[in-house]
């Protein structure tokens, strides 16, 4: 007797079915190879099902790639997406956590910044760590690829996808401003020091792709930490800067004196759109949607050229001091926990 066709149909949907488990299964056990940015080859016999992750920039990537429920953990400065709220153990500050509290938990792969001080101790215990350190939009991206494969989530549908998205949502930012917010120049504070966001990281290159000119050159490294007088000497036509950052607004010598400051040009980010702007990962567009904003709001309506003390050329402020304005770049480490650990 021949099936008839609802029986044919209740078949197809089992093969379907057995198929969509077997491949599952296939997923889970397919080796994983990575590096990271330590340049450690790493080798895991199948994708990660409880991931400690101590950055948060970290945390929001594995959830913007739609396996938050992977997460078993996180330090005390993720704070977004709601899945990870009040709803995983906090481990402690992602440079020093409680290495007994992430052993409790039993992680199959723990996530961190390069520099981070627990490295050492949890691969002596037998746990798997994985450093990533994005400074820059291609680190982002290159990250984004990183945890993606960690995941085993196809890079097509997962880190590729979601750098399209942010970089649509950087060009869209970029071009909702008027002409008389470009070539503005900016001082970005990322936190006190004063610690500035150069040409060179990833906050400088949205600004660069904002149409506007950042006074702390890419020559000072990313994240550099500045002598006072260098921006007062840069004399900027707006400032960006971090609510947590300014201390209830305790203002730095000279600083009063400089057109931003005369001219009210300051936006002082709250601790929610402060984490956005300074966390290099998924949620770029949005930060480069804020900058924006304040951009429109701020924006002189025509904007100084930059100060040339030569009377030639132009030169970056504090180049000729004899005080010590032009200060150093950080150090990688320092630097780093900039956007993530403190955050």
């Amino acid at each position: 007797m021949k099936p008839t066709p609802v029986r044919r149909i209740l078949w197809v949907i089992a093969i379907l079915v057995a198929l969509g488990l077997l491949m599952a299964g296939l997923a889970r056990a397919q080796t994983v190879h990575i590096k990271d940015d330590r340049g450690r080859e790493l080798s895991l016999p199948r994708p990660p099902q409880r991931i400690v992750s101590l950055l948060p920039s970290l945390t929001e990537s594995v959830c913007e790639l739609e396996q938050c429920h992977r997460l078993v953990g996180v330090d005390r400065y993720s704070n977004w997406p709601d899945a990870v709220v009040g709803k995983l153990p906090k481990v402690g500050g992602g440079l020093d956590p409680s290495i007994e509290a992430i052993v409790a938990l039993k992680p199959d792969v723990v996530l961190m910044s390069v520099s981070s001080r627990a490295s050492d101790r949890l691969e002596a215990l037998g746990i798997t760590v994985v450093a990533l350190e994005p400074k820059t939009h291609a680190d982002v991206r290159r990250v984004l690829g990183t945890v993606s494969d960690l995941l085993g989530v196809p890079r097509a549908q997962g880190s590729d996808r979601l750098w399209r998205v942010i970089d649509a949502g950087v060009q869209a930012a970029a071009q909702s401003l008027p002409p008389r917010a470009k070539n503005a120049r900016v001082y970005f504070e990322v936190s006190r020091g004063p610690y500035a966001a150069g040409e060179a990281s990833f906050i400088g290159e949205s600004l660069t792709r904002l149409g506007v000119r950042n006074v702390v050159p890419a020559s000072l490294g990313p994240f550099p930490r500045l002598n006072p007088e260098f921006v007062v000497r840069a004399n900027p036509d707006i400032i960006m800067i971090g609510n947590r950052s300014m201390q209830a607004m305790v203002p730095y010598p000279g600083w009063a004196s400089m057109r931003a400051i005369q001219g009210n040009r300051l936006c002082v980010f709250g601790p929610g759109d402060s984490d956005v702007v300074v966390r290099p990962g998924p949620r770029m567009a949005e930060a480069a949607r804020i900058m924006a904003r304040c951009l429109v709001e701020k924006a002189p309506p025509e904007s100084p050229a930059a100060p040339s003390p030569s009377g030639g050329r132009t030169q970056w402020p504090g180049k000729a001091s004899s005080t010590g304005a032009l200060a150093s770049a950080v150090p990688v480490a320092a630097a780093a926990n900039i956007g993530n650990s403190d955050k």
